[in-house]
């Protein structure tokens, strides 16, 4: 895998939710780490069938492994920067690949 095939720029945001004057929690987001990426078509995956199957777009997103990109979790969201969407983080694997972190995102949200 080349680096020329991360032509997109998404960021990845934190939540950091807190408590509002009614004791309900407000929803907010901190952005932790802006990289480049690849988004990959998942044909086959069982997660993104399911998603499809449930009338969900899922996709997969290739990016370069870092010490940023690896302290992502399931419950960060994505922003494509390009068109402005929001995605959910559902899944992340940074142990296949030693130089590439593979993030699997469900949305676009509302």
């Amino acid at each position: 895998m080349r680096a020329g095939a991360l032509h997109e720029r998404v960021a990845f945001d934190e939540p950091t939710g807190t408590t509002d004057a009614f004791g309900g929690t407000a929803e907010a987001w901190k952005e932790r780490h802006v990289c480049a990426a690849q988004w990959i078509y998942g044909k086959g995956d069982e997660s993104v069938q399911a998603a499809r199957e449930a009338g969900r777009k899922a996709y997969k997103i290739r990016v370069r492994s870092c010490a940023a990109m690896r302290a992502v979790t399931e419950g960060y969201r994505m922003r494509d920067m390009r068109r402005l969407t929001v995605w959910n983080v559902v899944e992340i694997d940074a142990v296949t690949d030693r130089a590439w972190v593979y993030v699997t995102v469900e949305g676009p949200q509302s």
